[in-house]
């Protein structure tokens, strides 16, 4: 199979695949308000995803804890940053009555980084899994983590939680770490997942890219088969969109016969799912996901 090689040029327009229907169904708002009645945060809303209408109308919800303020400044994420409000220690029951609320099957955490904290917030992630097992022992958790700066302790914390599926996304290729990720390493990320799995090999380890940042096509490749050698078993793959004007821009707008070889890529390296689209986020149909991945072992 020929691969795809990306030209330099910039984008003009959205094209017609990533325009999606503005959020507002009856499910939507209820949803909200029960999110705003708990005092709850979703990556959905902070991060300004284009899902949010369509996955919220499915009562799936990516909870975000610790707080809506991060400690680092990535220049493609619109989560706001700064100094954090305290970590709230009743958050965790907080989230899993709603998760119960719900009646959700599949849920996905994730946070802001906070780098503040003695372990990053390790323990608000296991005592998530902790609440929602004890509400929900059904339910499959996936945690989608911070780096923790590189902390064993920390991740060890996350692993003995026993969540069904740790993500840690790679976000970007190595060139571009510094520009986009500067508080982030590329071989720390790769690290974390590779202990990951040292510390315990049945967990489903996951990872995500984004795409349009300005990287070529074999640097993508590569970055795929860097999370392929630490044994990362789930890939997500979207499109970069830049939340504001002080964000980073688009380089380019891959196409969907170029997201359709990037799965096909991911699938020929042994993954045992990839997600590969233009509004593909770590989360989009993440229930989905782990029935496949589990459905292939």
């Amino acid at each position: 199979m020929q691969l795809i090689q990306l030209t330099s040029r910039a984008p003009t327009r959205k094209p017609p695949w990533l325009k999606v229907k503005a959020p507002g169904g009856q499910t939507y708002v209820g949803v909200k308000r029960m999110m705003r009645d708990l005092g709850l945060h979703t990556v959905c809303e902070e991060a300004h995803c284009p899902n949010i209408g369509e996955c919220w109308e499915h009562r799936a919800a990516t909870f975000m804890i610790l707080g809506d303020v991060c400690t680092r400044n990535c220049a493609y994420c619109a989560v706001a940053h700064g100094t954090p409000a305290p970590y709230d220690p009743d958050e965790p029951a907080r989230l899993a009555e709603a998760v119960a609320r719900l009646g959700l099957k599949h849920i996905v955490i994730t946070s802001v980084d906070r780098d503040d904290l003695p372990n990053g917030g390790a323990e608000a992630f296991a005592g998530c899994v902790t609440e929602i097992r004890a509400r929900l022992p059904e339910a499959s958790v996936e945690l989608l983590i911070p780096d923790f700066k590189g902390s064993d302790r920390a991740l060890a914390i996350v692993v003995e939680a026993k969540p069904d599926i740790l993500n840690h996304n790679l976000e970007t290729v190595a060139r571009l770490y510094r520009i986009a990720r500067p508080g982030g390493r590329y071989d720390r990320a790769l690290r974390l997942l590779r202990r990951a799995k040292e510390m315990d090999s049945s967990l489903l380890t996951k990872s995500g890219l984004m795409v349009g940042l300005g990287e070529e096509w074999d640097e993508l490749v590569v970055a795929m088969q860097d999370l392929r050698d630490e044994a990362v078993d789930l890939l997500t793959i979207g499109q970069y969109l830049r939340p504001s004007d002080g964000h980073l821009p688009v380089a380019r707008f891959y196409s969907l016969e170029e997201f359709a070889q990037l799965r096909e890529v991911g699938r020929r390296m042994g993954y045992r799912h990839v997600e590969s689209g233009p509004l593909v986020r770590s989360s989009y149909h993440a229930w989905e996901q782990v029935q496949q991945a589990s459905a292939s072992t």
